[in-house]
């Protein structure tokens, strides 16, 4: 097993380590780019998709890349499974357009979905037992199931509009679709997990949440956000939501998460007021404004003020805010180790 896993895993825990990670979320938006290869063959080349995940890991030694060796077709996977309408490109991950924005037909037609036959589902799940086995003879392996969340996944097949508007005005239609999304969630990363020889945990993405009140998301969302985490007790459980959403932080320290990956909007200091001492806070070097157009040293410095935010409490895992964008340069994240390597040198 990998020392750099095996210290994420007590990190991940809230458990006292001897320094601070560096972790970061890489998927597709930034991979192919980084390497210099279509898209596509990202997505079809497994030989490929194997060779640039082992030289990312060998680059950067020092970061721990989340989930790691992920196979993920953006927002893809999911929203495929329902119906979505799916256009692949060239140079950047798949786009999707809703099936139908009209609540009425999600509120008769709805089901769950099963993810050994529905979508791209069965192919990523056969991708992960083939990358699986590759992966055994190197001590590595892929350890987090992932799945976009039930408000993201629900948007991307009826409509972002459609969705808002009917937590406010039709609870009585919505409810039942959200139901549907939340157990073909919680079934698609059980199914991943049964792939992996070393299941750790469950990554989910929902940026959605954090657009709507504390109360639409206590009396709409939190049953079903709940009931996905509690599935899932005794796994490491990481949720990503980098929408600014300051109001939610104290109820949302409640639904069953370890890991929050937060917006860089938000004081690593303040989250944790906000948050308590329970959640590791994965942040919190803004993405796209110093990740991908900052100098290494504006990095370097952001990063050095995140872990002094930190007050060595060990419940910082130095990140971005938000997965490694598009376009972001490699010296980028080599400032970041760097700083990560000469805090944890200071004795």
């Amino acid at each position: 097993m990998n020392k750099q896993w095996e210290l994420f895993k007590k990190a991940a825990r809230g458990e006292k380590t001897d320094q601070v990670l560096l972790g970061l979320i890489v998927d597709s938006p930034w991979i192919p780019g980084y390497a210099g290869i279509d898209t596509l063959d990202y997505y079809l080349d497994e030989n490929l998709w194997f060779d640039v995940n082992m030289k990312l890991r060998d680059r950067f030694p020092e970061a721990v890349m989340i989930p790691g060796f992920w196979w993920e077709y953006g927002m893809a996977i999911e929203a495929s499974a329902f119906g979505g309408h799916i256009l692949f490109h060239h140079d950047q991950p798949p786009s999707v357009e809703p099936f139908s924005t009209d609540l009425l037909f999600w509120a008769t037609h709805i089901k769950k979905q099963n993810p050994e036959s529905s979508g791209f589902m069965p192919l990523v799940l056969r991708q992960i037992e083939r990358m699986d086995r590759r992966l055994e003879p190197y001590g590595l392996g892929q350890h987090i199931a992932c799945a976009r969340g039930i408000l993201t996944v629900t948007s991307w097949f009826m409509g972002v509009t459609t969705l808002m508007e009917s937590l406010i005005s039709d609870p009585d239609s919505i409810t039942p679709i959200l139901e549907k999304v939340t157990d073909t969630i919680i079934d698609w990363l059980d199914a991943q997990l049964k792939r992996m020889r070393e299941p750790d945990g469950v990554m989910v993405l929902d940026d959605l949440v954090g657009m709507i009140s504390k109360r639409q998301y206590q009396k709409m969302v939190e049953p079903h956000f709940k009931r996905i985490w509690d599935h899932f007790k005794g796994k490491i459980r990481i949720y990503h939501n980098d929408t600014p959403c300051e109001h939610l932080y104290p109820v949302l320290k409640d639904a069953g998460f370890d890991v929050f990956n937060f917006s860089h909007k938000a004081e690593i200091s303040q989250t944790r007021q906000l948050m308590g001492d329970c959640i590791v806070l994965l942040g919190n070097v803004a993405p796209r404004d110093l990740g991908v157009y900052g100098t290494p040293d504006q990095v370097y410095q952001a990063a050095w003020r995140c872990l002094e935010q930190s007050k060595n409490d060990g419940k910082l895992i130095l990140s971005f805010g938000g997965g490694v964008s598009p376009d972001t340069p490699s010296e980028n994240i080599d400032a970041m180790c760097n700083a990560v390597k000469d805090w944890n040198n200071q004795s």
